[in-house]
This record gives structure tokens, sequence and C-alpha cells, in this order.
């Protein structure tokens, strides 16, 4: 994975993993004001960005990503870390929490449907490799065509709807059928929520009409949660930069 730090490290460590067809871009309108309470820690999913992307299916599993995160915190030295992921990156950090809860001092997670929803039906290696073949062969046109490829719309800061467009060029269409069909369908912590041991701040954007049952669900299943709900869509640290990262600084400075 690509790892950009944000500071010297004085301050607590913050994992900040982004979401499908993203980059390290989605937390840039953030990292200033989270910098004042943390050291952002900004990572690359595989086959995007500045990322590599492994050709063996494994690479993609979410206990591979989570032995990443674990060896990132191990070589910058730090006992325990705050976590926060968005969308996809939730779903990698959600199973990262119930994996090593130990080292892990709280959690902030964003609209994520593929972490909250229920778990996708196991199927075949040959039915993997032939819907990961069909991916490929759609070609560019078929990742465009994903919900979450950044398009400009004029809803963000021209900056950073300019970044995401560019970085969204860069992602790989082997690593992006792998992680469709290895990471995703692995990815629903649904029936596992009353199992969170850490901090778990919720900030939703409720906007996004079709996550909100699973904010209700999140809310009434996973112990002690705080959930901050925002004039947001599904990419609501975007959308309310300013909001969210006033709740993410509270809440990590309340649980430090």
């Amino acid at each position: 994975m690509h790892v950009e730090i944000h500071g010297d490290g004085r301050r607590p460590y913050l994992l900040l993993v982004h979401g499908l067809c993203s980059s390290r871009a989605q937390w840039r309108p953030n990292l200033a004001v989270l910098a004042e309470v943390a050291t952002p820690v900004v990572v690359e999913l595989l086959g995007h960005g500045r990322s590599q992307s492994p050709a063996d299916p494994e690479a993609y599993r979410v206990d591979a990503y989570i032995a990443r995160f674990e060896a990132l915190r191990t070589e910058l030295g730090a006992e325990r870390w705050a976590i926060c992921g968005q969308s996809f990156g939730a779903g990698l950090t959600l199973n990262y929490a119930l994996a090593c809860p130990d080292r892990i001092s709280a959690q902030v997670v964003t609209n994520s449907a593929s972490s909250l929803g229920p778990a996708r039906p196991a199927v075949s290696e040959d039915v993997r490799r032939e819907r990961a073949a069909a991916f490929e062969a759609r070609g560019r046109a078929g990742l465009e065509a994903m919900a979450f490829y950044p398009k400009r719309s004029g809803r963000l800061p021209p900056d950073v709807e300019d970044e995401l467009v560019r970085d969204a060029e860069l992602i790989s269409l082997r690593a992006m059928a792998q992680t469709i069909t290895v990471t995703v369908p692995g990815l629903s912590a649904a029936d596992r929520l009353g199992e969170i041991a850490v901090p778990t701040l919720l900030v939703n954007g409720r906007r996004e009409k079709s996550f909100q049952p699973l904010r209700d669900l999140a809310a009434a299943r996973i112990p002690g949660v705080q959930v901050v709900d925002l004039e947001g869509g599904h990419p609501v640290n975007l959308d309310c930069a300013t909001e969210f990262d006033a709740a993410v600084t509270t809440f990590l400075a309340a649980t430090a």
C-alpha cells in the first residue's frame, strides 16, 4: 500500500482508509484539522492511486489487509492507534477492529453498505474467476460506470474534485476485479456488530437514503456507539468537511 504520514508522530496516529474508486484525495479537506489532534496516516487501497496491484488474489483478502495495517502500526512504533474508514474502507477498518481490539484506541466509520449490510453468498473459485474476468473484459467503460467512480459534479471544491478524477485514472482494472470478487464478499460485519469492543463513532450522511436503515442497525447493535447525522451524502467527509472534522476531533479527544 502507498502510505503518507502527515505530521511528526508526536500526536497519536490515525489510520485513514478510503473507499472504492477513491484515493488519498478523499481526505485532502480534512487533514489540516485532523492533524491538530492526531498524526494522520493515509493509505491507498491496492490498485488505487500509487499503490501496487498484486496478481495474487490472496493479497486482496480482508485478513491480508488487516495484516498490512498491523505491520504498518508496528513499523510506526505505535502500541495502539485510532482508525477511520470511509465506505468500503470502513468495511476493512471494522473488521480490523474486530480482529485486533487491543491495538485500536477508537474507530470512526462513515456510510458503508458493504460492511453493515448482509454478507454476500459464497461462490466457488471458478465462479469468482469468471466474474473477475468478466469485469476486466468490460474495460475502462465498466469501471467508469461504477456508482462511486469520481466524476466532476461541481459539489466539491474544484481542487479536490480534480484530484479525485485524476487519481481515478490510475485505478488498475485487474486489481479492481480482485477487489470486487475477493475483498467485497468478506467485508460484512453485520452479524458481529455486538462484538465490537472499540469506542466507535458513526458519521452518517443522511442524504444517502438507502443507508439509513443500516445506520439504525449500527446504532442499535454496536455497544456504546456514538452517531452523528450530517446533511451530506455518501462521501460525508467531503460533503460536510467542517462538521465531519468537528465530530471526529471531539471524539478522538474524548477517547485519547
